[in-house]
């Protein structure tokens, strides 16, 4: 059965300077900044909200459905969802804009200084969620602001459950309109960091937000993740990898697996266990969407970490 993907499409640009950002950055001159970072290494990577979760919803055998929009540049990504067998009749394209796209510098510490262009994201309103057509579940992640409010709506009018995943998008909203996409939404989806910030906003504390929905799911990186649901705080553990390579598009494995789980009928014990182990998979790798693990290893491994298969 179908699951619609509301997101992002983008393009990372990722550099790693070998160095560190403090040596090069003068305390008491920060009012007048004019710096340049050698990046001897640079790669590109496809990436966005709604290309990992489906990417990783396909690995799982799941039939994704994205509905995004993507720029001028676009015609390489639209090429690798054909070779994924990933349908993209609801992708527009937005001839005046670039693919939204994220530009990320790493120095040898591990800090970060990054630049996102929305670029074609902007428009992702200009989709409706009607033109999906039967959808068992939907997702509402990071997008366009505009996007994300009326698909949201669009979902409730068309009674289509979905989880609100309001990630890096979070901070366009206030208080009342993420009240308003709780009230809206069958799930919501979170990490710590979020959901501080989701608690700080609202007003709302945890156990509110968890009465307002079917499930709230918080992940905690390494320390696992939380779902509180029908009146139970299940504790879903982390699932142990040899190496941690690099934590982007982790989330988006995660919310992979939680999807499939609804899907499947699966109860939120397994879903949630199924979707650390994605996240576990997907740290192991670069980049959002370059592991390539087949559906019988996934459950190979599912087995191995919890003792039964699904």
């Amino acid at each position: 059965m179908t699951s619609l993907i509301c997101g992002s499409i983008a393009y990372d640009t990722i550099m790693s300077f070998h160095g560190r950002f403090s040596e090069a950055l003068l305390a008491d001159q920060l009012h007048k900044i004019n710096v340049s970072f050698l990046v001897p290494s640079m790669r590109r990577e496809f990436g966005g909200c709604a290309g990992n979760i489906a990417y990783n919803l396909r690995l799982l055998g799941g039939d994704p459905l994205i509905m995004a929009t993507i720029g001028q540049d676009g015609g390489p990504y639209l090429e690798r969802l054909d070779k994924l067998a990933i349908s993209r009749r609801c992708i527009k394209t937005i001839e005046t804009s670039f693919t939204a796209q994220a530009f990320i510098t790493t120095d040898i510490d591990g800090n970060q200084i990054s630049a996102f262009h929305p670029g074609a994201m902007s428009f992702a309103h200009e989709i409706p969620v009607a033109d999906a057509g039967t959808a068992k579940f939907a997702i509402v992640a990071p997008d366009g602001r505009d996007g994300m409010l009326l698909h949201a709506q669009q979902c409730v009018d068309l009674n289509i459950p979905f989880i609100f995943d309001p990630g890096q998008g979070l901070p366009m909203f206030d208080g009342a309109e993420l009240e308003h996409f709780i009230d809206l939404a069958t799930y919501v989806a979170l990490n710590d960091y979020e959901a501080e910030l989701l608690v700080e906003r609202t007003g709302l504390s945890l156990a509110d937000i968890a009465k307002r929905v079917s499930a709230l799911i918080v992940t905690r990186g390494e320390l696992g993740a939380h779902v509180y649901t029908g009146g139970q705080h299940l504790d879903i553990p982390a699932v142990k990898v040899e190496q941690a390579i690099d934590p982007t598009g982790c989330g988006d494995a995660f919310r992979a697996g939680i999807l499939h789980g609804l899907t499947c009928g699966m109860d939120w014990e397994t879903t949630g266990r199924l979707s650390s182990l994605m996240g576990a998979i997907k740290i192991a790798h670069q980049g959002g969407q370059n592991h390539r693990p087949t559906r019988a290893e996934i459950d190979e491994r599912f087995e191995s970490a919890f003792g039964y298969r699904l």
